[in-house]
């Protein structure tokens, strides 16, 4: 028997004996009108109660609920338990879709979810950024609406594939998007960047057929003045042979350097190989790559060297010798006979700086962001001729980040070029005061 019939059977039982006892001493007319007023004042009394319920449900919270008495203070002690474990149980599960929403609000991937006809239902911030979509004014909307691309539209419409779809939204966004069903036909849109990932394929597709066609060209040289000399016999032209050694060992050393570049560059980009600093004389060290230059260019330059601050750096010899030579000798090579170099080490702003100016050819504007590029060439018939390897700037570049320098460069064509190298004060050793 359950506690509610327990609590109201004594009361049962307690009317029914008052009625047979007024019965016994009076007659059943009185029994019955007292039975009756009996039965009417808990009638009337759950009316009310039924009424305060009724009223309660517009707004049920724990605190509007009804006191009672009697039977109904049980009723309204167990409703009030119930709302509260309710409001616990709401509580908990709103702390969980929001903290839900949060995490996903920081995934670095975009996600839409989609209903049955692709109507945007939710998405989070990334995806704004990705599609330009708003919260507020895109919900409801049709993804194709929004997403216009042929290829997105096309891959929406067709089967579901394990293969995601390459969205390119500008030269600068490339977007790798997937479509993954759940629920009752609705979809999970998922949009990753992949744009640095698709830029590192591409350079290292590019660096793959640049040192191919860089090697194929001296070997090929090499291969065909050997060919020559095997089909001399056993007495070549001497003439022949010395011109034919010549170019050999030009080519040879082409290669060489080529090589070489390519593993300075691969050291200077190894994450494993941590800089190794000392204190380097700076003054010295332009002063010997001054005269490395005079030698290079056959004296057929003016070279000038001017030291304006006998301040040093905090940093790798060796690595600075590389990249502060890669700068003149580029300057050498690109500048025309009877041409000026001027080499400079100063302070400024703080700052030490290494600059090589030269009365060159010059670069067009549209070159110089990607001057740093391996094997990038705004003239490769002149690069080759000259004996650049391709590599000398991209050395430079990353020389100057293991320094937490920065790389300056300007130029007009016909006039010359200047290139800066310059170093943060956390990086220089006092010297001479800052010139002016």
């Amino acid at each position: 028997m359950s506690r509610f019939w327990l609590r109201i059977l004594p009361q049962f039982l307690l009317v029914g004996g008052v009625t047979l006892l007024i019965w016994a001493a009076f007659d059943a007319a009185d029994a019955f009108i007292f039975l009756s007023l009996s039965g009417l004042i808990p009638f009337f009394w759950m009316l009310r109660n039924l009424a305060r319920i009724d009223v309660w449900l517009d707004a049920p919270t724990v605190e509007s609920v009804p006191d009672g008495s009697g039977l109904w203070e049980g009723v309204f002690s167990r409703l009030r338990r119930m709302v509260r474990q309710r409001d616990q149980g709401q509580h908990k599960l709103e702390t969980m879709l929001h903290d839900l929403q949060q995490a996903i609000a920081a995934l670095p991937d975009a996600i839409v979810i989609l209903d049955s006809g692709d109507h945007i239902e939710w998405c989070n911030p990334m995806a704004q950024e990705y599609f330009g979509l708003d919260e507020r004014r895109d919900m409801g909307q049709q993804i194709s609406y929004l997403i216009r691309q042929p290829q997105f539209v096309e891959y929406l419409s067709e089967p579901q594939s394990d293969q995601p779809c390459i969205l390119k939204l500008s030269s600068e966004m490339i977007l790798s998007v997937q479509l993954i069903p759940y629920a009752d036909r609705k979809k999970l849109l998922l949009a990753r960047d992949i744009t640095r990932i698709e830029n590192v394929d591409r350079m290292r597709r590019d660096f793959v057929a640049n040192v191919s066609h860089e090697l194929r060209t001296p070997l090929t040289v090499v291969n065909g003045f050997l060919e020559t000399l095997s089909d001399m016999g056993d007495a070549p032209d001497a003439e022949m042979l010395k011109r034919s050694l010549a170019l050999m060992t030009g080519q040879t050393d082409r290669m060489k350097r080529l090589v070489e570049d390519l593993l300075t560059l691969s050291k200077l980009e190894n994450a494993e190989n941590q800089l190794s600093e000392e204190e380097v004389d700076v003054p010295m060290l332009v002063a010997q790559i001054h005269q490395d230059a005079l030698s290079l260019s056959g004296r057929n330059h003016q070279i000038e060297l001017c030291i304006e601050t006998e301040a040093g750096l905090r940093g790798n010899t060796e690595e600075l010798r590389s990249g502060f030579g890669n700068l003149v000798s580029n300057a050498v090579r690109y500048t025309p006979e009877g041409g000026k170099v001027v080499l400079t080490w100063k302070m400024e702003n703080g700052c030490a700086v290494f600059s090589v100016e030269d009365s060159g050819i010059g670069i067009e504007s549209e070159h110089i962001p990607r001057l740093t590029e391996r094997f990038y060439r705004v003239d490769r018939s002149r690069s080759r001729g000259t004996g650049g390897t391709g590599l000398g700037l991209a050395i430079v570049k990353h020389v100057l980040n293991r320094h937490q320098g920065r790389f300056e460069i300007s130029s007009e064509i016909g006039k010359g070029s200047l290139f800066r190298a310059v170093f943060p004060p956390s990086r220089v050793i006092p010297g001479t005061p800052e010139t002016k």
